[in-house]
């Protein structure tokens, strides 16, 4: 007894070290931290997707998003069709309240570029456009899907088919309202004509698209000279 205090021995007590567990995901991206910053000379190398024992092996990549390498994706080389659907708004009306026909063309010319442009990989002017069937009215708040298709290559130029269904909403009907015919030419950066993938049909429908196109050209061949005939018996 100490001045009238009990004196109380009291044992340290004794404090155990937390241990820190890491977890895989933690691991890989240290040892890619590691392998960024000490280059191929780090001490443990990187290894993607490696689990604990009694686990099943993942081959993903662990690396962060920022890490990420970055991957090109292509279009495929040679794609010959192209939809495209528009709702015919008020704007798009004549005097008698129908779609203007102009305005069919432009979409018309708008989807053979894109068409055509597509197939080839550069740049495409219009060369002709023939046999614009308006078989039908078009009305303000239908849907007008265009169907485009390469259906015929030369050596530079593709012959471009368009067929024009119109949706009435309301009604739910469907109808074939035009057709037609665009010739484009695939142009370099100089506006000078370039190769174009050569078509190659292989169902039956391409094989008489390719054939009926082949037969068109040589129409539009036959016109032209007839035209050149006319041209120089009139001087």
């Amino acid at each position: 007894m100490l001045h009238g205090r009990t004196q109380v021995n009291i044992a340290p007590r004794r404090i155990t070290p937390v241990q820190y567990v890491e977890t895989d995901r933690q691991v890989n991206r240290r040892r890619w931290r590691d392998q960024r910053d000490h280059g191929a000379s780090a001490n443990v190398p990187y290894q993607a997707g490696k689990l604990k024992e009694g686990k099943q092996n993942v081959s993903a990549d662990t690396r962060p998003d920022s890490a990420q390498p970055h991957r090109e994706h292509t279009m495929e080389p040679g794609n010959a069709q192209l939809s495209m659907t528009v709702l015919m708004t008020p704007d798009m009306a004549n005097f008698s309240g129908n779609v203007h026909g102009g305005t069919l063309l432009k979409y018309l010319d708008e989807v053979a570029y894109a068409c055509a442009s597509r197939y080839a990989g550069s740049y495409v002017v219009t060369l002709s456009v023939d046999q614009v069937i308006f078989r039908e009215p078009v009305h303000v708040g239908e849907l007008v899907t265009f169907l485009a298709s390469v259906n015929y290559t030369g050596n530079t130029s593709m012959e471009v088919g368009i067929k024009v269904v119109t949706e009435n909403i309301r009604e739910r009907s469907v109808r074939h309202s035009n057709s037609c015919f665009f010739t484009m030419v695939a142009v370099d950066d100089n506006r000078r004509p370039v190769a174009v993938p050569p078509r190659q049909p292989h169902s039956s429908e391409e094989k008489r698209r390719f054939l009926q196109g082949q037969q068109r050209r040589q129409i539009r061949q036959e016109l032209e000279k007839r035209y050149q005939d006319l041209k120089t018996d009139a001087v």
